[in-house]
């Protein structure tokens, strides 16, 4: 018997007759680009966030540029980030024209040290992209407070955070601007690619508006240098049924991951600061002799990942800002032990105590 990692096929059985209807309502409609489903669906999200303005687009990824071009980043500039987190964050940064500046993490949280970031502050420095790392938000009033100290944007990157609680508030409302993604996999996913970017200035959300609809303020006037970043109305209707059940599952998250935690031994834990709540986007744990553990448990049926096994200031593409083996060490210790777990809200408890019992033999 194998065990998935993340059971999208159970879920979708779980809503299907739901799912089916949202999506023939467009189909019936013909309206697969905006629409009412689209406009739904960001009232609806804007409520579950917290924030002002919650606004569809295209990816994750989309939701990055947006953010950046929203703020008027531009070559020369520099953004402070993490070096642990999928390449899109500093990706984009460097598609911008500007600099990712990387800031070590934590060695509990795996989010930025906010100790660090203070020193990497230069008179180019425009913006701080923390990562909220796996479905923890990062420190975002230490940031926050750093940020305002040099009169500097946050945009948060909560592409694995969406649904996390920092201090009672929803990740994505924590700073001018939050970013996600509603890749199939992430706790709220969709069929394809899609993401969302909030705000509560109003401004910022009128020209993210424009920005990701080609620049477009009316058919055939631009205004800006755009890019066709629109969330489709299929991905939207999708998204609109999960969001019913987005609490109920984060629920379930919780309840697994607490019972991974009570339960696996000979292993480092995911820890949680006091005042979060993480969506569990991932379940990561730390531990010895990695490649027999992978290879334990691909033998057993047990599917794993490593997020993130090369650093970003190590990746080819990154050469040229420098950096060397040894210049972010926790970061770098992290990336040769970490391993993640299956997760889901439809995780059964009879899959879940194989992992454990698999786990606890491996790593014995």
């Amino acid at each position: 018997m194998s065990v998935n990692f993340i059971d999208l096929g159970a879920q979708y059985r779980a809503y299907k007759d739901e799912i089916d209807t949202s999506i023939h309502a467009v189909l019936d409609t013909s309206h697969y680009i905006m629409g009412q489903k689209l406009s739904d669906f960001e009232t609806n999200l804007a409520t579950f966030s917290g924030a002002k303005h919650a606004i569809g687009c295209s990816s994750g990824t989309s939701a990055l540029i947006l953010a950046l071009l929203a703020l008027d980043i531009k070559a020369g500039d520099e953004v402070i980030t993490t070096p642990f987190t999928f390449i899109a964050t500093a990706e984009m940064i460097a598609f911008m024209g500007a600099k990712p500046v990387f800031v070590d993490i934590n060695e509990r949280t795996y989010n930025i040290d906010t100790s660090k970031i203070e020193e990497k502050i230069t008179t180019r420095t425009k913006a701080i992209m923390p990562v909220s790392l796996f479905g923890q938000c990062a420190d975002m009033d230490e940031i926050a407070k750093i940020a305002s100290k040099y009169g500097i944007a946050v945009i948060e990157d909560g592409a694995q955070s969406f649904g996390a609680l920092y201090k009672g508030k929803r990740s994505c409302n924590l700073s001018i601007i939050g970013c996600t993604s509603f890749f199939p996999a992430k706790p709220l996913g969709c069929y394809g690619d899609s993401g969302a970017v909030f705000t509560s200035d109003d401004e910022l959300a009128k020209k993210m508006r424009i920005l990701l609809n080609h620049g477009q303020t009316e058919r055939y006037v631009h205004k800006y240098i755009g890019f066709n970043g629109r969330l489709d109305a299929i991905q939207a209707a999708v998204l609109d049924v999960k969001l019913k059940y987005f609490n109920a599952e984060l629920a379930k998250r919780q309840i697994i991951a607490k019972n991974y935690n009570e339960k696996l031994e000979n292993v480092i834990t995911p820890f949680i600061e006091n005042g979060n709540e993480s969506a569990w986007a991932q379940y990561c744990i730390r531990v010895k002799n990695r490649q027999k553990v992978l290879e334990i448990c691909a033998k057993e049926g047990i599917p794993t990942g490593v997020y993130y096994p090369i650093p970003l200031h190590l990746q080819e593409v990154f050469a040229y800002l420098g950096h060397k083996k040894g210049d972010f060490e926790i970061c770098e210790k992290i990336s040769e032990d970490i391993m993640a777990l299956p997760m889901s809200a439809f995780l059964s408890p009879e899959d879940q105590q194989k992992v454990i019992e698999v786990i606890n033999k491996a790593t014995a």
